[in-house]
C-alpha cells in the first residue's frame, strides 16, 4: 500500500514559477514509476510528466516540455515538479500518482493539489 500527499500548490500569476512536492509513504519499495497528471475544468485528466525509480529516465508532455522539470529526492520519498513559465492554460488541480510493480497502470493517486495562474 502507498499513500501519496502533494503540496505546493496556490495562485501564480503568469510567467511565474511553482513547485508542487509529492511525498510517498508505505510500501514505496514497490513503485517503479512517479507521474504527475492534470485535470482541469469540464476536461480529461491528462499527462504531465513521470520519472523511473532511479530517476534516470523522464518523460514530458509536449505541452510542458522545456518549462516543467520532474525529479525525485529517494532519500526523501519525494518527487518534485518544478513548473516556470506558468501560463493560465496549466490551471488545474495536480495529482501525484505511482505506478506499482505489476500492475499495468499508475494505480496509487494522491489527494491533489490546486494550481491557478492567473492575472
Amino acid at each position: 500500500q502507498v499513500q501519496l500527499q502533494e503540496s505546493g500548490g496556490g495562485l501564480v500569476q503568469p510567467g511565474g514559477s511553482l513547485r508542487l512536492s509529492c511525498v510517498a509513504s508505505g510500501s514505496t519499495s514497490y513503485t517503479v514509476a512517479t507521474g504527475w497528471f492534470r485535470q482541469a475544468p469540464g476536461k480529461e485528466r491528462e499527462f504531465v510528466a513521470s520519472i523511473r525509480r532511479s530517476g534516470g529516465s523522464t518523460y514530458y508532455a509536449d505541452s510542458v516540455q522545456g518549462r516543467f522539470t520532474i525529479s525525485r529526492d529517494r532519500t526523501l520519498n519525494t518527487v518534485y515538479l518544478q513548473m516556470n513559465s506558468l501560463q493560465p492554460e496549466d490551471t488545474a488541480v495536480y495529482y501525484c500518482a505511482a505506478h506499482g510493480l505489476g500492475s499495468t497502470n499508475y494505480n496509487y493517486w494522491g489527494q491533489g493539489t490546486q494550481v491557478t495562474v492567473s492575472s
